[in-house]
């Protein structure tokens, strides 16, 4: 049998029977528009010819977003003159940084669809510049390296925006955070309590709006509690993203802008030990939801 699978795989006939390598490069190519990009890497290592159609530009601009050159153009020309539209599929797979590295943008390597994450450096935090209620810490926990860490504050408020040409789709807003100091102790993660306080006692308030009018509110408690691991134990000291909402986009153009907050300004009781690493904006129906609002 494995012999027979050997033959079938081959460049051409063997012993008068059809292969793999008779089918001709341009039908190959045809079948890889229906398949997503690992499945077609994949078969690229069968014989000759699918290894040709797998690195068509035909078949990889159907794997582009139609507005792929809109992430191109965030780049210099030279990272990308000359690259075959599989290169380039590649190349935006990594995440591809602007607006002074505190945004980022990149193709999901499997559906192709586009996503965004926003640092909390590009937002506007209330008495940020404050260091007795917010400091920024280094980690290798975010994909920007750097955490905002809420130490002590009554009035709790944060906002960013984002213009960005989408493609048409239904989006998600998540903000990521996570309750506790992390740090590293003999090399080992660990985090910090101490200042973790008053966020049981009122909910936080997360809203998004978009320059075509669209608006959704969302509210909760930030609590870690229900983050079990697989033996059903609770545990601490995870990243968790909370959903603020959806939002639709027709077209790519006129460019979609982006408002997104999350506040909690109960003034009745002060709140604090809490770090805001990002906001997510993703395709909808690219993973399992985050945790809802009430």
């Amino acid at each position: 049998m494995g012999a027979s699978l050997s033959n079938l795989t081959e460049n051409g006939s063997t012993n008068g029977r059809p292969g793999l390598g008779d089918i001709p490069e341009n039908c190959v190519a045809c079948v890889f528009m229906y398949l997503n990009p690992p499945e077609i890497c994949n078969l690229a290592r069968l014989n000759r010819a699918f290894r040709g159609a797998a690195s068509s530009d035909a078949v990889w601009e159907s794997k582009l977003p139609s507005n792929y050159h809109h992430l191109l153009d965030l780049l210099p020309p030279q990272n990308y003159d000359g690259l075959s539209k599989k290169d380039i599929f590649a190349f935006l797979a990594r995440s591809v940084p602007f607006d002074d590295g505190n945004k980022e943008v990149w193709l999901e390597r499997i559906s192709g669809k586009i996503c965004m994450s926003i640092s909390s450096k590009a937002m506007l935090i209330t008495n940020v510049e404050d260091r007795r209620h917010w400091n920024w810490f280094p980690t290798e926990e975010s994909r920007f390296h750097v955490v905002a860490y809420c130490q002590q504050v009554w009035w709790f408020e944060l906002s960013g925006t984002v213009n960005f040409p989408f493609p048409p789709g239904i989006y998600t807003v998540t903000f990521r955070v996570h309750l506790g100091k992390i740090f590293k102790r003999l090399g080992r993660r660990a985090c910090n309590f101490e200042h973790t306080h008053g966020w049981d006692l009122g909910t936080v308030r997360y809203e998004l709006s978009t320059s075509d009018g669209q608006h959704a509110v969302s509210e909760c408690f930030i609590d870690d509690t229900g983050q079990d691991d697989p033996n059903g134990n609770i545990r601490r000291g995870s990243w968790i993203e909370y959903k603020v909402g959806e939002f639709i986009v027709s077209a790519s153009d006129p460019v979609t802008e982006v408002r997104f907050s999350m506040k909690q300004i109960d003034c009745t009781h002060s709140k604090g030990g809490l770090c805001v690493d990002s906001v997510s904006i993703t395709p909808s129906d690219l993973k399992v939801q985050p945790r809802k609002g009430v």
